[in-house]
């Protein structure tokens, strides 16, 4: 696993041991940001199931100012430390051992807005339509924003959650990415 463009290029990321995270697949992780970039000139970002935190760190390898980086797993949270300090990216990052409920609650507490939210739970526990009703609720989403979602092929989103519009729907065999976007009529 490593990081595929930008100013980080290059860098072999550490995965998380064991087998309760999968990480996004470089082939996976380069067709999102081609999606939704490829590159950006500063933002806000939310890797809210960060796992070894490589959506996250892509994300400010090829120009977002800041990511706001959670996951409840320990092991996750070490991870993702040795990888932004490989990466020199710790001024830009802030990590939380958090459920992705409690930081939302701290999240729209800090009255954050984000303009990419990248959610990537586990595959057994299908949260994504409930938690893109709290950001729509919340209004964590910038106008602009995108949420990335990236799921099991063999789970369904809907083409519309509140004021989201699904814009975008890839297969990659057994993974699925779908984008969501503000509707026109926001």
């Amino acid at each position: 696993m490593r990081v595929i463009s930008g100013a980080c290029k290059g860098r072999i990321l550490k995965a998380v041991p064991g087998s309760s995270t999968r990480p996004t697949t470089d082939k996976v992780k380069e067709a999102i940001f081609n999606m939704i970039g490829p590159y950006f000139d500063g933002g806000l970002g939310l890797d809210l199931f960060a796992g070894s935190g490589g959506l996250g760190i892509e994300a400010l390898s090829r120009g977002l100012s800041k990511v706001i980086f959670v996951d409840k797993d320990k092991k996750a949270i070490q991870i993702i430390h040795e990888n932004i300090k490989t990466c020199g990216l710790m001024e830009q990052s802030e990590v939380y051992l958090n459920s992705a409920e409690r930081a939302l609650k701290a999240i729209i507490k800090r009255g954050l807005v984000f303009d990419f939210i990248f959610l990537d739970p586990p595959y057994k526990k299908q949260q994504i339509p409930k938690i893109l009703e709290t950001i729509d609720k919340e209004n964590l989403l910038s106008e602009s924003g995108a949420i990335v979602c990236e799921h099991s092929a063999d789970v369904h989103l809907p083409e519309k959650a509140g004021n989201f519009i699904r814009k975008k729907y890839e297969q990659y065999g057994i993974i699925a990415v779908s984008i969501y976007i503000y509707g026109s009529e926001h």
